[in-house]
Parts: C-alpha cells; structure tokens; sequence
C-alpha cells in the first residue's frame, strides 16, 4: 500500500468518508458529466474557490514544523538535516519521504503510520501554545463570497493530511467554512491533490465546471502550478514565504500583498 493511501486508516478516516451522509465533505452527489442546462451568466461565473492553508488562510507560528521535528527527534532519533526541508507548498507526505530519505528510514506504510500518528498530537499541543492568526482579509472574501447572488463553493486544496487542516483550522474558527477539499491523504503530489478537489467540488455542483469556474487561492509557486494543472484561474497572496516579486514571476490571474487588496467580485468576476 502506498503511504498516501495508508494515510486514510492513519488519520481515522474511512476511505468512503466523502459519501457517507453527516460528513463534512459529503458531496451526496454521483459524479456526472452531462450538466443540466443553466442561465448562461451563471455558466460564466466562477463556481469553486479552492483555498490553501498555510500562509494563506492562517499563520501558525510555525506549529506544523515545530510537530515534524519533535516527531522526527523523538520517534525517529532523527534531527540532522531537518533545516535543509523546504514547507512551503510541499505535502506532508512529501516532507515525510524527503526526511525519511535523508536519514535512510525505510518509508513503509507502519513508518508513515507511526510518524502521523505522533505529528497530529503535537501539532494540536503546539499549536494551542504558538502565537498565530487569520491572515489579513480571509475573513472578509469570504463573507463576500458567501454573501454574492450565486455564492461559489467554497473549498480546500492543501498539503496537509486531513486531520491536520481540521486542527489548524479548528484552531482559528476556520473548519466549519469550507463545503469541500483535498488533502495529502488522497494524494502525494499536488497536482493531483487539485484535481481531486477539482472533482470533488464538481459533484457538489452536479455539473462539470470550465478552468475558468475555478479559482485557486495560494501564497507560493507551487498553488500556482497546481492550479494551471486544473486550468483554473490563481489568486497569488504574499502573506506566506514567497514575495511579490517572485509570485509575479509566475504568471497568476492575480497576485496581492494581502486578500485586503480584493474583493470577492473582483474574484468570480
């Protein structure tokens, strides 16, 4: 078994979780690609906004690292290296195998296992003891973008393991918002993680959706690239580790100093 696929069982989660009624991301909804006829300014619109976490929606105070190496320090006895781990933009997954690599710990699914199992208690013990907050404007577009005529869903697309973005966000009043999302356990990549989202937010709509009925909502390089993956239209926010200057050297749809900087009709235009 693949360690993503292992990752379902190590958070607690039933593979069938997104069907099963009283779930957060219960779609109820049978994938199908025949949509039924609507209003042709609704077909223009943008339909699903997919959000990042980290750097995004929300400044931990780094509590997600802090959890990666006391995990590694004190299960693995691993601590050379870990400064040389790049988080921004990266799955957990992907960290985990990097590291694991690193040190020559063989990366099996009990390995895997045994290393989320720990990170999800420290990251909650962190978390609740690190300084964080909203970042600026999340709270407004949102409100704008539930607020509109034809609100869009409104999602998750993110690194984290599931488990992980639910304590985050829990951690900010933040988890009960998104009708949806993707996560590192559906997938190690995060190209792919996008177009599970991506699918994902199209059964909640019953409809399949144009590129550019898709926003995506990221701070680094990386959202950038998974949302051209998808074809959807990227909203580049500076509030996590990339500047301007080098989001702007990715070609988003736009790119802003804070989600203060524009509004949500600006976004599903």
């Amino acid at each position: 078994m693949e360690p993503g696929a292992a990752l379902l069982f190590i958070v607690g989660l039933e593979a069938t979780r997104d069907s099963e009624p009283g779930s957060p991301f219960f779609s109820g909804l049978p994938w199908d690609c025949q949509s039924s006829e609507r209003p042709l300014a609704l077909r223009r619109m943008v339909r699903l906004v997919l959000f990042d976490i980290d750097g995004t929606l929300i400044l931990t105070g780094g509590a997600g690292v802090k959890a990666f190496a006391k995990v590694f320090a004190t299960e693995f006895n691993a601590v050379d290296g870990f400064e040389q781990l790049k988080f921004a933009g990266r799955t957990d997954v992907s960290l985990v195998r990097e590291f694991f690599s690193f040190h020559q710990i063989a990366p099996t699914p009990e390995n895997f296992k045994r290393f989320f199992e720990r990170y999800v208690f420290w990251l909650d013990h962190i978390l609740y003891q690190s300084e964080g907050a909203v970042c600026p404007g999340v709270l407004e577009l949102i409100r704008g973008l539930q607020g509109l005529p034809q609100p869009p869903v409104v999602g998750l697309l993110t690194g984290n393991i599931r488990l992980g973005a639910e304590i985050k966000l829990r951690r900010f009043g933040l988890w009960g918002v998104f009708a949806t999302g993707a996560f590192a356990d559906d997938h190690e990549d995060r190209d792919q993680i996008a177009a599970v989202a991506y699918q994902r937010g199209c059964q909640m709509l019953n409809e399949p959706l144009r590129g550019d009925q898709v926003v995506v909502v990221g701070d680094t390089p990386f959202d950038i690239r998974c949302g051209r993956a998808i074809e959807a239209k990227v909203l580049a926010v500076a509030t996590g580790g990339s500047p301007l200057d080098e989001l702007r050297r990715h070609q988003p749809d736009w790119v802003v100093g804070t989600l203060e900087e524009i509004s949500a009709r600006q976004v599903v235009g």
